[in-house]
């Protein structure tokens, strides 16, 4: 039975207004915020075989919107974008923009201040956090963005964003798509330089870290041989 053809109270719309957005399932908000359906398929039935493709919510929260326009026929651009700012917007608002929040203090500021440019992403990507003496957050701006298990940061790039942005000190954060926030030799082998490049420039350098769409962890500086005692 198509949406239009339900009684008004069982529609997902009219359902939401009066019972709750916690009485619809997945596939009813999600008809929501689609609008409308293709031809042979009202919003409910393509919401439900959106989540269907891509094996769970989660997932189809991941994709690009371009890939939900090719995946799909007949979804259209406009449903696509629809879609993806939804979960942006949903990332968002994990992460309170109220003027105390936009500074970094720690660790954990930097990693609240990058994660909504970073989770649901399914390829790596690099954020550069630009901060005053203070720790107030001048910029966030992305940096790069890789393959799925692979991505570039390019240590000369990132002071020249900083000194541009008029930055007296940054962080820097990057994702890994594969859920594991562990950090590797490599990141930590670029935490390091980092660190070196910003102080022989009169910057100082906050942080590194790794967030996932979980978690989130510092990147230690990857020791010389000779501090680690080789």
């Amino acid at each position: 039975m198509r949406v239009k053809d339900l009684p008004a109270e069982d529609r997902p719309r009219e359902r939401l207004l009066a019972r709750g957005a916690e009485a619809l399932a997945d596939r009813e908000l999600l008809a929501l915020v689609l609008g409308s359906g293709i031809g042979g398929c009202d919003a409910v039935e393509l919401a439900a075989r959106l989540i269907a493709r891509y094996g769970s919510l989660y997932e189809l929260s991941r994709a690009d919107p371009h890939e939900l326009v090719v995946g799909l026929p007949g979804m259209g651009p406009a449903k696509a974008a629809r879609v993806t700012a939804a979960f942006q917007l949903g990332r968002r608002v994990l992460s309170p923009a109220d003027d105390d929040w936009l500074r970094v203090t720690s660790s954990a500021d930097l990693a609240a201040v990058a994660a909504p440019l970073l989770r649901g992403l399914r390829k790596e990507r690099v954020v550069v956090v630009v901060c005053d003496n203070a720790g107030g957050v001048l910029r966030t701006a992305l940096l790069t963005e890789g393959s799925a298990d692979r991505s570039l940061l390019p240590v000369r790039d990132v002071l020249a964003l900083v000194l541009a942005a008029g930055g007296a000190s940054f962080g820097v954060a990057h994702n890994h798509p594969s859920g594991c926030v562990d950090p590797s030799e490599r990141d930590r082998r670029v935490t390091a330089r980092l660190a070196e490049a910003a102080d022989a420039v009169g910057l100082r350098f906050l942080d590194h870290v790794v967030v996932t769409d979980a978690a989130w962890r510092r990147v230690p500086a990857l020791q010389a041989p000779a501090e680690r005692g080789v």
